[in-house]
């Protein structure tokens, strides 16, 4: 559960932390376009799924860029409205590895896991770089559980990739993507929840809690 008062911890305009979101920023576009032609060629859902993820990512680290430092019902919106990007997405995965069960075929195995391991290792350098913002405000958390659940579905599409090759079918590739989905879906509500919260306490102070954090934003 997270604690309303962790949004106090760490300044909301951190220059490191604006440093991290960047690379961040960098990594996920870049593999956004990666994942996104090799799954298109690949035939494979998984790569196709965490593609989007990536976009999604991208997005979510520009948003936070342009909010950090601004009070905090903006940082709240702003991380609510991610929260709910990603359960939109992983609605859509869930319809579309539906769609795939029926008419789909098997994906390539060997594209599959050579991406599967260069997103791994990009995701897991970002959520490295984020681990210690993990108790922020929704904005800064919603960052970090981002990036988590993305490292975990790169393993899962890694272990996908070597159920295609084992099996010659697409059923582990469709549950991968299933399981991206149901952390996506995962994920989103933890993120709105808190945001909620926030925007709750903030109306309750009469907006005092966003005038203390813009304070503290400006004295950076």
């Amino acid at each position: 559960m997270a604690c309303n008062s962790c949004a106090t911890q760490k300044p909301a305009n951190d220059p490191r932390w604006r440093r991290v979101l960047w690379i961040a920023l960098i990594v996920n576009a870049a593999m956004f376009g990666i994942e996104l032609v090799v799954g298109a060629t690949a035939e494979s859902r998984a790569l196709q799924a965490d593609a989007l993820d990536f976009f999604g990512d991208s997005a979510s680290y520009a948003i936070s860029l342009v909010v950090a430092g601004m009070a905090l019902r903006w940082r709240a919106r702003a991380a609510f409205a991610k929260g709910a990007t990603l359960t939109v997405l992983g609605g859509w995965v869930l319809v579309t590895a539906g769609w795939a069960a029926l008419v789909g075929a098997s994906p390539q195995a060997v594209p599959m896991g050579v991406i599967g391991v260069m997103a791994l290792i990009a995701n897991g350098g970002v959520a490295a770089l984020l681990y210690r913002y993990r108790q922020g405000d929704a904005n800064m958390r919603s960052v970090w559980i981002c990036s988590r659940n993305d490292a975990i579905g790169n393993v899962a599409v890694v272990l996908a990739a070597g159920g295609v090759f084992g099996t010659g079918t697409m059923w582990p590739d469709l549950i991968v993507a299933t399981i991206l989905a149901v952390l996506g879906l995962s994920g989103g509500a933890q993120i709105i929840r808190q945001a909620r919260q926030e925007l709750r306490a903030d109306r309750a102070s009469g907006g005092s809690i966003a005038s203390h954090h813009g304070a503290i934003a400006a004295s950076e």
